[in-house]
């Protein structure tokens, strides 16, 4: 208990030159006892009690007993100076085991006054009751203005216990007590010898980071920065009551700004808990009493504390222009690419196609240069020309009519205002057939690209429009609640709130962590970077539509720009709430740097599928309403799933469920119903082609992806109900990011296997982004912070900025993992630049 009484040195009243207090507490008692039964002199008594008053000195150990008879007063004088501050520390002992009841010491100030109990009595969680008979605590120094003056301060000691009870008693000088920049002190603490130092900002110096290290993980420990004012809060049930704190085990940072004290200086203050609870530490047996007291045992800590200067405002500027100058280079080297690339063109159509005959007055139609091996292995298969000749002879059957460029350009030219959104999906002049076409062995893509390029055109721009739409209603909540978290961290100074990389957490204005929230501006700027090199390939585009070219028309893979619209835009919302998620990093807005994610290799798996199957692709509203239920599933998985076992039982049928359903829809290409005879149609069919004659499956590329997608999610899956991971947003992300990664190197196979080749800048893009992504996963796994764990485990974790003295290891993933995401939607886009000029109807479907 620290009361706020004011006393001056040596206090004169009239009873002469007894000046002495009698007993702690208030002043008015003080005359009301002078007045009724004072004996003045060298030993003063007041009622029964016998007060003593005592000249002590600085380094003299004091053994004395006190009774409720006998009440002794230790006075000290010390010099202080205004230019150096000197630490006075008060070490109490009681020697006795048992005893009736505790001594009280009272430590009166010119300013202030300290009191506390011997055994001091420290509680933990569930109201239990530590007792310690060694109590060590260091003065709170006020300031003089005076040159040098002599100050004096008194020892009260009291108690209510009838028999004697033996102390000692030692005040002395502290040393190091004014801390040095960058000079390492090492001192010892325990819940009842909490200790404080002081520091005072040199001239020049604006932010200064303290750091606090142990060998020793437990005790647990409490670390807090304070204003230079008394009573300096030094115990573990008060030490949050004001200031910046935070929780350590082996390692404490604090970063702290001049602004912050008006003084130029502060109080660097240590405390060991009572507990180890809070630092992730086991927890003690509750007690069968409720007052019975516990034994703490030995829980001294050893501990350094140094005080570094941080980075000054050229680091920032330099940080910041390091961060645009790499990503501008990539706009700039987009803007030396696509100039290369029209000389190229141009040059092309000038020597390629004569300028009085067009494609349409030849007669021929562009001969595709690529063999397609892989269907000319047995007599079942067929050549590209036999194909051709196929769906040629079989236009009764299947409904396919070749359509000459008049009708083709005359189709561009109808109003788009005459469609619907109900039209999206129809296939009204092909409904007898459309199953007999889709469940041929050996499919092209000018059979699942027959629909209106108008219709599927803004089907596939509504991707777009939603993902904005979803990204204005996500986002705004976010910003709104990481700023709430940012100010609650301010207000209160609770730094076990965020999980920052305390020792590389740069401040700016009221964020905590700048140099976090600056490297996500990457997945902004090339996320806007690919909406532009998009935009103009659609422009590019849609002047080939108007001018009739015929590779626009009928050649190539179908140009849907819808979905990778929306890929810019995940891009850049990821930067955006991954920004906002490192304002105040811990696990309940860790969704916020996930969702997006999620969103990202969603849209990947779409546009790779949509590229070779543009008429089945699954509408935007089923594709979000999807990821919808993926992200609610994270939710969950972070607020029950932690060890939880039900949760994980559901959640591993649900996915294997999902995963056997999506495989039937790929690989009947939707052309099966969910109904009630399911399990009919399933029993005849593995009658059919297992039992009655053993039939391979009709579809064999399909099933080889499908089979290792299984295996893969049946993998996962199994993983997780046995591990039961404690990041089940990541562990989620494993599993979209697997799926999406099996099927690219599917998609790649396959197209080489079918005699297409890739071209120079997709087969560029591929390698430098597995490059970009292994240095960038290296980085990722370094884990410098995880809300998995308490606070004070997750501040083990912490290292040193490794880059320009600003950046982290977590801000070069963020670097490398924006460009190897830009450089996969590149690949993407790229990948199949080299069927331009092939007829669809040469381009398989795989």
């Amino acid at each position: 208990m620290v009361l706020g009484n004011s006393w001056k040195s040596r206090h004169k009243h009239s009873c002469g030159p007894a000046r002495r207090w009698v007993r702690p507490g208030s002043a008015a008692l003080l005359w009301v006892l002078c007045a009724t039964r004072l004996v003045c002199g060298a030993g003063t008594v007041v009622g029964d009690t016998n007060v003593v008053q005592k000249d002590a000195e600085f380094d003299v150990t004091y053994n004395d007993t006190v009774t409720s008879e006998n009440q002794t007063i230790y006075a000290f004088n010390h010099t202080i100076s205004r230019n150096k501050t000197e630490g006075v520390r008060v070490s109490v002992d009681v020697l006795q085991k048992k005893f009736e009841s505790p001594i009280l010491f009272v430590i009166r100030q010119k300013q202030a006054v300290m009191s506390f109990q011997v055994p001091l009595i420290l509680r933990g969680l569930y109201q239990r009751k530590y007792p310690y008979k060694h109590v060590a605590r260091t003065l709170c120094q006020p300031p003089t203005r005076a040159a040098s003056e002599t100050q004096y301060f008194f020892v009260d000691v009291s108690t209510l216990s009838g028999q004697g009870t033996n102390f000692l008693l030692r005040v002395s000088r502290v040393e190091s007590f004014t801390l040095q920049t960058d000079k390492k002190f090492t001192f010892t603490a325990s819940p009842s010898q909490p200790q404080f130092f002081k520091y005072v900002f040199p001239d020049g110096v604006d932010t200064v980071i303290v750091k606090v290290n142990s060998d020793m993980s437990f005790p647990c420990s409490v670390m807090s920065v304070q204003d230079i004012q008394c009573p300096v809060y030094d115990l573990d049930n008060n030490v949050a009551f004001i200031g910046m704190y935070q929780t350590m085990t082996k390692k404490g940072a604090i970063t702290v700004q001049r602004k912050d004290f008006p003084s130029n200086s502060f109080y660097v203050v240590v405390v060991v808990k009572t507990e180890d609870e809070a630092c992730g530490g086991p927890l003690r047996f509750y007690p069968l009493q409720p007052d019975e007291l516990i034994d703490a045992g030995n829980r001294t800590k050893v501990l350094d504390v140094v005080v570094s200067p941080a980075i000054d405002s050229e680091k920032y500027v330099m940080g910041m222009l390091f961060c645009l100058g790499i990503f501008l280079s990539f706009y700039l080297l987009t803007l030396l690419v696509a100039c290369i690339e029209n000389k190229r063109m141009k040059r092309r159509e000038t020597f390629q196609i004569p300028p009085d005959m067009s494609p349409a007055e030849t007669g021929k139609t562009p001969a595709s240069p690529y063999e397609y091996g892989s269907f000319a292995d047995n007599g079942s298969t067929l050549s590209s020309e036999a194909i051709t000749d196929s769906a040629t002879s079989t236009d009764n059957n299947y409904g396919y009519m070749e359509r000459s460029l008049d009708s083709v350009a005359r189709s561009r030219q109808e109003s788009l205002s005459s469609v619907e959104e109900d039209e999206y999906d129809t296939l009204d002049d092909i409904d007898s057939d459309k199953n007999i076409v889709r469940t041929k062995k050996y499919l092209c893509v000018s059979d699942l690209a027959r629909k209106d390029k108008r219709i599927l055109s803004k089907k596939y721009q509504i991707y777009f429009w939603n993902i904005a739409t979803i990204a204005v209603f996500y986002a705004l909540p976010v910003i709104q609640l990481v700023i709430t978290y940012q100010t609650v961290v301010n207000v209160t100074g609770n730094q076990d709130i965020c999980y920052y990389n305390f020792l590389c957490a740069h401040p700016l204005g009221a964020l905590s962590a700048f140099n976090n929230i600056l490297s996500n501006l990457g997945y902004v700027m090339l996320g806007f970077l690919f909406l532009l090199i998009v935009l103009k390939r659609d422009i590019v585009h849609k002047r080939a539509l108007v001018r009739n070219d015929v590779n626009a028309l009928e050649c190539g893979i179908p140009k849907h720009f819808g979905l990778y619209y929306a890929m810019g835009t995940a891009l850049m919302m990821e930067g955006l709430l991954s920004a906002c998620y490192h304002v105040c990093p811990n696990y309940t807005n860790f969704q916020f740097d996930t969702s997006f994610m999620y969103m990202i290799a969603g849209l990947c798996m779409l546009k790779l599928y949509q590229k070779r199957h543009p008429d089945i692709n699954a509408s935007a509203y089923t594709a979000y309403a999807c990821l919808a239920a993926v992200i609610f599933f994270s939710v969950l998985g972070v607020v029950f799933g932690k060890g939880n076992m039900a949760f994980w039982i559901v959640f591993s049928v649900i996915h294997i469920l999902a995963t056997l359903l999506l495989s039937t829809q790929l690989y009947y290409m939707g052309r099966w119903r969910l109904d009630t005879g399911v399990l009919r149609r399933i029993v005849y069919v593995i009658y059919t082609d297992c039992i009655r004659q053993c039939s391979g499956p009709m579809y064999i590329d399909r099933m080889v992806l499908l089979v290792m997608g299984n295996i893969v999610n049946w993998s996962l899956a199994a993983y997780g109900l046995i591990q039961r991971p404690n990041d089940f947003a990541s562990y989620l992300l494993a599993i979209a990011i697997c799926n999406l990664l099996l099927y690219f190197a599917f998609y790649i196979i396959m197209k080489l296997r079918s005699g297409e080749r890739i071209k120079c800048l997709p087969l560029v893009c591929i390698l430098f982004t597995a490059v970009v992504w292994g240095f960038a996963l290296y980085f990722f796994f370094q884990g410098l912070s995880t809300w998995q764990k308490t606070p004070a485990e997750s501040r083990e974790h912490n290292r040193d900025c490794i880059l320009l003295s600003f950046f982290d290891d977590h801000d070069i993933w963020h670097f490398l993992s924006s460009i190897a995401m830009f450089g996969s939607f590149l690949v993407l886009l790229t990948m199949d630049d080299d069927l331009d000029t092939v007829q669809r109807d040469k381009i398989y479907v795989f």
